[in-house]
This record gives C-alpha cells, structure tokens and sequence, in this order.
C-alpha cells in the first residue's frame, strides 16, 4: 500500500515539478528581522533523479512529458515488483519458501522519492552533459560498498564499507561515525536520513544535517579565514546573502575525504554553495565543487529541498559505538579458529 501511494504521489508531484521547472517564476523569499532571505526550518533533500545524467540525454537538462509518461510507467513496474517482494516478509502459505532473499532488514527506511523538482533528466548541471568530468591523472580512487571489503591501502575515504579489519582505520569514514553517507558538504541525496535544518542569526548561519548530527556554523560578512594549516573534516566555511540567495564557501578541508564520486582526496578542494528560497515550500541546494588536483573542470549541481512540517532528532551512530569493537573481534575470532585449524 505504501508503494502504491507513492508512486501516486510522484506522479502529481511530477507533473507540477514541470510547471516549477521551467518557469523562472516572481517568487519573493520572506526575510527576516534582520533582513535577509528566511531560509530556516527543516528540509529534506530525497530523490530518485541520479546524479550523473545517462548518456542517452546528452545536454538535455529536463524530461519532456513522453518520456515523463514512460518514467511513470516504469515505476508502476517496480512499484509492483515492490509490492511482490514485501509478500515475502508476510506470514502467508502462498508466499516463496524461507531460502527466497527477503531483501534487507531496513528496507522500509528507504526514502529516495523525490518530493519537489523530480523531472531533471540529473542534479549535475555542468559540465553541460551533466556528468563528472575526467579525473587527473594521478587522482586517488578508493570503492567501499555494502559487500565484502575492497582491498585497497590507508587512509580509508570512503564512506561505507571497509579495506580490512585489521583495526578501525580500515573501516569506512561512516562506520567510524566521522562522516554521514550523505553529510557531506556538499550534501547528496541518499537512501535515507535526507534531511537538514538551516538557523540563522544577524551574523551566524547554521548547517545542521540530520546524518552524524553534523552542525557546520557559518560566520557571515567579512571574516578572516582560518590558517590553512588548520584542517577539518567539514572544512572552514565562510557566508554572505546574495539578494535572495544564501552563498557558502568552504575549504581547509582535511584532505581525509574523498573529493566526489570516489576520487580524490579534498584538501584542495573549493566548495561553493548557494541555499535559495524558491517557493514557500523549496529551497534549490546549488553546489559547485572546484579541485584542480582531482578533476579536469568544475562540477555544479542543483538539489531541490523541501520544507518539512517537523523536527530532526539526533542521529546517535551506535555503529562506532560498539559496533566497531564487534567487527574487530569477529575478525580476531576468525583468525585464531584459522590457527586452530592448521590455517585452513
């Protein structure tokens, strides 16, 4: 039932996306008492639009309604492919036998149903073709995943997944509960835990993102930098207002991150974000990343996020709790029943 509803949902969200899309609209964000544009509240940034656009668009930045119409159809395909697989954790004599997969355990968390702008053929903007530009030769490569570990060597910059066990610096930068899988910044779309909450004071704006409860405080107006040899994980974040428009700088990242799209690592990196106020409802996330020593170009993106009447609760990550300590002495159990095996 619930896939049903929201594949009815996307269908009218969809179609009126159009309509927001390609009008430039009059909009007039409110402001605040010190006036500047309100863009505070709780927004959520799911969606199902990839980030790199498929190849078979080529510069086409937005879907026309025949191939809208085709993209309904296929998500009344998987909607019901959906439905099929859920039968299965039901208690029901005519569902498949206990050795069919189940899925995984959370599933049902799973929210990646773009609410807002959902008719854009991929967040990526630019380059025109509206994918990742060619590495540097030379720029680090690093896959995690939710499968085995990928051998690879220290440091791990990834976000899930691991290169070994040998201790938790070979456990993915989410694990250890340093960095959410779509924290960022720049923050992305992901399977859940899409949201974030913007404050704003006369000379301060907060970034608070809903994974690893990541709060990055930003000073506004002129403001010295810190010294680049001050380096963090979310890098030092410098803001200023743009008639409507919330524009973020950030660098003096770590370097113990990846820069975009499993490459790089992101000292170097520029980050540059602009938060404005389109609708009551819709705030366009625009982010341009710029790290000459990991791409051939920049790379700028545009994420809708739409306001939600609630609140965000902390995100405790147990995983680095105690998590952690399981996996190192499941691994250590395993060695030494290797030992006691002869090394079979």
């Amino acid at each position: 039932m619930q896939v049903k509803f929201l594949l009815i949902f996307s269908l009218l969200t969809t179609f009126s996306g159009v309509v927001v899309a390609q009008s430039g609209g009059d909009y007039k964000a409110p402001r605040t008492e010190h006036g500047q544009p309100d863009l505070q509240g709780v927004w959520n940034f799911s969606s199902n639009t990839p980030m790199q656009r498929p190849k078979r668009y080529g510069e086409q930045e937005f879907l026309t309604e025949e191939q809208i119409a085709q993209a309904i159809e296929r998500q009344g395909k998987n909607a019901a492919a959906a439905d099929a697989r859920a039968a299965r954790l039901v208690i029901n004599p005519e569902a498949p036998d206990a050795t069919s997969d189940p899925g995984g355990y959370n599933d049902f968390w799973i929210e990646n149903r773009g609410i807002g702008d959902t008719v854009r053929t991929s967040h990526i903007v630019y380059p025109a073709n509206g994918r990742v530009p060619a590495s540097v030769e030379g720029a680090p490569r690093q896959f995690g995943g939710l499968g085995p570990d990928i051998p690879s060597t220290r440091p791990v910059r990834f976000i899930v997944g691991g290169i070994a066990k040998d201790g938790p610096e070979d456990r993915g930068l989410s694990e250890r509960c340093l960095v959410g899988f779509n924290s960022g910044p720049p923050f992305v779309p992901s399977l859940y835990n899409n949201n974030m909450q913007i404050f704003q004071s006369k000379d301060t704006a907060v970034i608070l993102t809903e994974m690893i409860h990541d709060a990055r405080i930003v000073p506004l107006g002129e403001k010295p930098d810190l010294n680049k040899d001050v380096r963090l994980w979310s890098g030092d974040s410098r803001g200023w207002y743009e008639a409507d428009t919330l524009v973020v700088e950030t660098r003096n990242f770590n370097g113990l991150r990846q820069t975009f799209n499993s490459t790089g690592s992101n000292i170097d990196m520029l980050l540059t974000e602009r938060f404005t106020r389109v609708a009551y409802d819709t705030v366009n996330y625009e982010f341009t990343i710029d790290d000459p020593t990991t791409f051939t170009d920049k790379i700028t993106a545009i994420v809708p996020m739409t306001k939600v009447a609630g609140q965000i609760y902390e995100y405790a990550c147990h995983e680095g709790n105690y998590g952690m300590f399981n996996i190192l002495r499941g691994e250590r159990m395993e060695e030494r029943r290797a030992l006691e095996n002869g090394g079979q």
